[in-house]
């Protein structure tokens, strides 16, 4: 290599740093089913307590995890409380996306993980909210299944479009789940 390209590269890389790793997690929670927005939330939740920045972008199906307990039908027209009815709302309700077995599936996983001490979705919800964790309700799902802020939990941020989902994207770890 000649001076002149030795001296060169070594310009340029007094003035390239190299890339810095993503300090911030951003998943996309577009499925409620219980084997998915169970490693969102530990996901989510872990990424805190190691120091990073963490926000779920809750979409589609992945809403109803977020629709309050004791809210069963939802909706505002005989179509959108159908697709409720479907998708029951809020994590002690969410069915396997596998091996559901009439609900007899769900209820072993939990049974595993509780021997296991792995918390239930329910309490990770909460460990989230603690932790400062951005739960975003999707403005357009929520216009599409009849959903009003009253019909999800607290402690949530304001609903929000795809256009923020996809800055919080930017400089992120990103995930769809």
């Amino acid at each position: 290599m000649t001076e002149d390209a030795t001296a060169l590269l070594e310009a340029i890389s007094e003035h390239t740093s190299e890339p810095e790793k993503a300090d911030k997690l951003t998943i996309i929670a577009w499925s409620g089913e219980l084997d998915r927005i169970w490693p969102t939330l530990i996901l989510s939740t872990t990424a805190r307590a190691c120091g990073m920045e963490a926000a779920v972008f809750f979409t589609f199906w992945g809403l109803f995890p977020l629709v309050r307990p004791e809210k069963r039908l939802t909706g505002s027209d005989w179509m959108t409380r159908g697709l409720s009815l479907l998708n029951p709302g809020s994590p002690h309700r969410a069915k396997l996306s596998k091996y559901n077995f009439g609900g007899a599936g769900p209820w072993m996983l939990k049974r595993i993980a509780g021997k296991h001490k792995v918390p239930e979705p329910r309490e990770l919800l909460t460990l989230s909210q603690d932790l400062g964790v951005r739960l975003l309700p999707c403005q357009m799902t929520m216009d599409l299944m009849g959903l009003g802020r009253d019909d999800l939990i607290d402690g949530l941020e304001e609903p929000v479009g795809a256009a923020t989902a996809l800055l919080e994207m930017k400089d992120s770890i990103h995930l769809f789940i």
